[in-house]
């Protein structure tokens, strides 16, 4: 059982290591936390993984900030105890809130604040230049509007189709 459970933490730590979330540690930690049957400390963390105590507390603030663990009292004991969540629909929706709906809303403020400072400025381009500016500005909002709607749809349990995605024109 050690060599699968190794097999899952060291799996579970490439994986976030390349998601653009999570560090290795922070994955590794997790994976270690989502197979124990009850809370670890974080003494125990650091002997499991053999970091050093104060890698693991960053990394494991780090993952209570995103709800991937959760910080346990345990009665009788000064020391914290951690667990991994185990709702992945609620995990899964944190993170599209927080990670991917922002970046796409910071798009969708870009190209907006683009569009103005192009109005504004509209006598100083010429008409093709003017066009050419209106079509990839749009064609991105469309887009990232489209991303948008589908990231709400799953955070509320909504279905969503690619149909509003397969509208988008494509701009040469």
């Amino acid at each position: 059982m050690e060599r699968a459970r190794g097999l899952f933490v060291d799996g579970i730590g490439a994986a976030a290591a390349t998601s653009g979330i999570l560090n290795q540690l922070q994955g590794r930690i997790y994976g270690l936390l989502y197979l124990q049957p009850e809370p670890l400390s974080l003494d125990e963390i650091c002997e499991a993984l053999q970091q050093s105590k104060s890698n693991v507390s960053v990394n494991v603030r780090a993952l209570v900030d995103w709800n991937l663990v959760r910080q346990i009292h345990r009665a009788g004991s000064r020391k914290d105890h951690y667990e991994a969540a185990t709702d992945f629909w609620r995990v899964m929706r944190e993170i599209m809130e927080r990670r991917f709906r922002w970046n796409i809303r910071q798009v969708l403020a870009t190209v907006a604040e683009t569009e103005r400072a192009a109005t504004a400025g509209r006598s100083k381009l010429g008409k093709d230049d003017g066009a050419f500016l209106t079509s990839r500005l749009e064609g991105l909002r469309s887009f990232a509007q489209a991303v948008d709607d589908g990231v709400e749809a799953f955070a509320e349990g909504r279905p969503f189709t690619s149909e509003p995605l397969q509208r988008i024109r494509v701009i040469q």
